[in-house]
């Protein structure tokens, strides 16, 4: 997303009363989507995501949003004042999923595949659906959740990896001299694909900023880390609480940390290869 903002405007727009009826015709633009343009006022610059009879939003780069009105609101495209207007055919629902790939419409299940994506619990199982739900259905793969990694080799034998047959397994807290570490290494399948993230559990996933904290708290050793950390963050909570609200404040990959948006796409990947 590229906003382009020279240091000097034709005939300087931004001083005195540029927007005075008579200083100049300023063009109308319809505000499609993915029309990036700049707000002249606060300068925040953005891709057009919805608009209405209205207003307009805008989304930047790193994923946050504003609301603008279309008049008397005035801004910049490629350095020269414009005013945006509603498209004649109002913008149709966006065409991405959660995960920011192309949605497919009226999409059915495919039949499920034999190789499967394995994460830890029952809370990674829920994050990976609700961001990438929708392509592993259109990719036919079924999530499982193994309530931990301490059995991991074993399950891998038993699952019977080959070619066609593949396995992609999401650890957590996949760092140097953890036991998830130690255990991935026992894997030597070809056909198995384990890869992790740093984070103690899947809510570090979820970036602080979108449930309006300043960090994930350090939790010291000995205590239990999900009760630990609602602790200090002071929600008064059960875990399984505690989880529903995080779940419910992601909607899209850019909620999320990409160590953790890399590793599923990897795996997806990975099971989708054709032999």
């Amino acid at each position: 997303m590229i906003c382009y903002r020279p240091r000097v405007y034709e005939g300087d727009v931004l001083a005195g009363n540029w927007r005075r009826p008579g200083k100049g015709k300023i063009p109308k633009v319809p505000a499609e989507l993915e029309l990036v343009v700049e707000d002249a006022d606060s300068g925040f610059c953005g891709a057009v995501v919805a608009c209405d009879k209205e207003a307009v939003t805008l989304e930047d780069r790193f994923g946050k949003r504003r609301l603008f009105p279309l008049a008397p609101a005035a801004f910049l495209l490629e350095g020269k004042p414009v005013t945006l207007v509603r498209p004649a055919a109002a913008p149709s629902a966006p065409t991405r999923s959660a995960s920011g790939s192309i949605a497919v419409q009226g999409l059915r299940a495919r039949v499920a595949r034999e190789s499967r994506i394995y994460v830890e619990g029952v809370h990674d199982a829920a994050l990976v659906e609700k961001i990438w739900g929708h392509d592993l259905r259109v990719e036919g793969v079924v999530v499982e959740y193994l309530e931990g990694v301490d059995h991991l080799p074993a399950i891998v034998e038993e699952f019977g990896p080959e070619p066609g047959r593949r396995l992609g397994v999401l650890v957590d807290h996949l760092v140097p001299g953890s036991k998830e570490s130690r255990i991935a290494t026992e894997i030597t399948s070809p056909d198995v694909l384990v890869v992790g993230h740093p984070y103690v559990d899947i809510w570090q996933a979820v970036k602080p900023s979108v449930l309006r904290i300043p960090g994930w708290p350090d939790v010291p050793r000995g205590v239990p880390w999900k009760e630990g950390v609602i602790a200090a963050l002071g929600w008064r909570l059960e875990p399984a609480q505690a989880w529903r609200r995080i779940l419910g404040a992601v909607s899209t990959y850019t909620d999320l940390e990409p160590e953790l948006l890399g590793r599923v796409e990897e795996l997806i990947d990975f099971v989708t290869e054709t032999p």
